[in-house]
């Protein structure tokens, strides 16, 4: 018997080339804040249509094409059994490649529900609903089959991602559909804004964060030869983390119409939730002791251990930003979006190259990529990108917070808008330099990944491979 890793490898493929197109239109529109007439007077190239693509693009595109396809080479290993169908299996790559497709033709047309990372239409929400139902079924499946008893921690974290982003993904899209192009929620004012943020934060907190430790559970130990650093620390992680998560989108909605009792709830949960995460980050870094002279040597432990800090630092970022006299200042600034694509670029970007790094030779058997050195210059231009893209948005936002909140003496605002945007300028230059940083490196990982699976003629792993240093934590 064999794994199935040819599902694995499309998807790996897909995650490098929806990588590199994400990253291109938010290089687009980044250079649009500083030039608006590179729309070209377009309307589908315009800001509006192409910053939900960027998003979808990056998000779902690049991290879910990650996601599902190392999930898959993970459950199988972990479980050592292949996956239950290879016809599912090549289902949930087709249809996963359809709604993107679908996303890069529909949304530069305008045709969107306007709600934030979910603005695809009903259509293709229905048609997200079928693949995502048939990964589940395909995921949980083949662990139901599993040979051990035991259930790895990375399959957990993965578990958790697959069974929330489903319900979250059905109650918020749930809309009364108007014509095949349009239609409206069921939910109306403060209650669809409720709704709207508790799907938009557990989607960072599922999608962007549990998905992707679930990623981090499997591969750093596998990469630093390793056990991972504490098992039970994992499992209090997990628990810890999907209890507490859960509560914390209303701190998006701080000096909103929506209750107060319940954006203070929002705050609470959101600092409650700085212990779980610390302790996940800490678990991760801690799993290289005794190995921490490969740092020098290997790249991809780089990649993986930025991304870890990264992970540390956005996630004590998000509850300082969480505190109401804090948001007060950080809201609707440009702080957002530094502390945004740190965890992004930084934690996401990051640990989804470091872990691909350390899967596409084992595809083919072997242990290190074509080019060792590519896979460096990447880690330094990732870093380098990521660094100066969010210290640019740190100061933008914070100058922009004091600008709009500074009063003269007889009450009337000291700055306009206008010079406010003006002050920004610069600081969006800044932020386009990093982003063509990150981005440059995508197309080192692209030779890089091809030259890899070029160099050698593809040979199935047999599930009686020895069993990975994470599976006897």
């Amino acid at each position: 018997m064999t794994y199935n890793d040819k599902v694995v490898r499309q998807f790996v493929i897909m995650t490098v080339v929806w990588g590199i197109v994400g990253m291109l239109v938010g290089v687009v529109i980044a250079a649009q804040l500083w030039l608006p007439v590179l729309n070209f007077d377009i309307p589908w190239l315009t800001y509006g249509r192409l910053r939900p693509l960027h998003t979808n693009a990056v998000i779902f595109a690049f991290g879910g094409s990650g996601l599902i396809g190392t999930s898959l080479y993970v459950v199988q290993r972990t479980s050592h059994v292949r996956l239950i169908s290879d016809k599912l299996a090549a289902f949930v790559f087709w249809g996963w490649q359809a709604v993107i497709l679908s996303a890069v033709v529909t949304l530069p047309m305008g045709w969107t529900q306007g709600k934030e990372y979910a603005e695809l239409e009903w259509p293709i929400d229905i048609l997200i609903t079928l693949v995502w139902v048939a990964y589940a079924v395909l995921f949980f499946g083949t662990i139901g089959k599993r040979r051990v008893s035991h259930i790895y921690v990375a399959n957990w974290f993965y578990g958790a991602f697959i069974l929330t982003i489903a319900v979250l993904h059905i109650v918020n899209n749930l809309s009364y559909p108007i014509t095949i192009y349009k239609s409206y929620p069921i939910y109306s004012g403060a209650v669809d804004a409720m709704v709207q943020w508790w799907y938009g934060h557990n989607a960072v907190g599922f999608f962007l964060t549990a998905g992707f430790l679930g990623m981090m559970y499997y591969f750093v130990p596998k990469q630093a030869e390793r056990p991972v650093y504490s098992y039970r620390l994992s499992i209090v992680h997990f628990w810890a983390l999907i209890a507490i998560y859960m509560w914390a989108g209303p701190h998006h909605l701080h000096y909103t119409a929506l209750p107060n009792w319940l954006q203070s709830i929002g705050m609470v949960f959101s600092l409650i939730l700085l212990a779980p995460s610390w302790g996940g980050m800490i678990n991760g870094i801690m799993t290289l002791s005794g190995a921490w002279h490969k740092l020098t040597t290997d790249p991809v432990l780089k990649f993986m251990i930025v991304a870890l800090s990264f992970y540390g630092m956005s996630t004590f970022e998000g509850p300082l930003m969480s505190i109401k006299t804090i948001n007060a200042l950080s809201h609707y600034t440009d702080w957002t979006i530094g502390h945004v694509h740190s965890g992004a670029l930084g934690w996401v970007a990051m640990m989804t190259i470091g872990s691909l790094y350390s899967l596409i030779p084992r595809l083919i058997g072997e242990k290190k990529m074509y080019s060792v050195k590519a896979v460096d210059i990447h880690f330094w231009a990732s870093t380098l990108g990521v660094v100066v893209y969010i210290s640019a948005m740190w100061i933008a936002g914070v100058m922009q917070g004091l600008m709009w909140r500074a009063f003269n003496p007889d009450g009337t605002l000291t700055y306009s808008f206008v010079e406010g945007l003006v002050a920004t300028k610069p600081y969006y230059v800044i932020r386009l330099f990093g982003g063509l940083l990150f981005l440059s490196g995508m197309f080192f990982m692209a030779w890089n990944t091809w030259k890899t699976l070029r160099s050698k003629e593809m040979r199935p792993i047999p599930a009686s491979e020895p069993a990975d240093w994470g599976e006897h934590a």
